[in-house]
């Protein structure tokens, strides 16, 4: 898909879908965290406030990984230190 939509110069579909699997497991792991969740984001450097309404928050698992909470303690540096690999990457000219 990728030498695809390469040779098709469409950056901008790929790099929703990327935004999107990254929300999609930013949502997989709060639901995993569970009732820990606010000491998950504290540990990864979330401040107080955000953590807490985060965690207490009644809003589902889809709509808290836009957050900010979860961006900071899950960002896009981090899935590509884990090997998530990128649909939309610049290529050298």
């Amino acid at each position: 898909w990728k030498a695809y939509f390469g040779i098709a110069e469409v950056l901008s579909p790929l790099r929703e879908i990327d935004k999107w699997v990254r929300r999609r497991l930013r949502c997989y792991a709060w639901k995993q965290w569970g009732s820990a969740g606010y000491r998950e984001l504290r540990k990864r450097g979330v401040t107080v406030r955000e953590a807490w309404n985060t965690s207490k928050s009644a809003h589902g698992p889809w709509r808290l990984s836009k957050t900010p909470a979860l961006n900071m303690a899950l960002p896009a540096k981090l899935f590509r230190q884990m090997g998530l690999p990128e649909l939309a990457t610049a290529k050298a000219a």
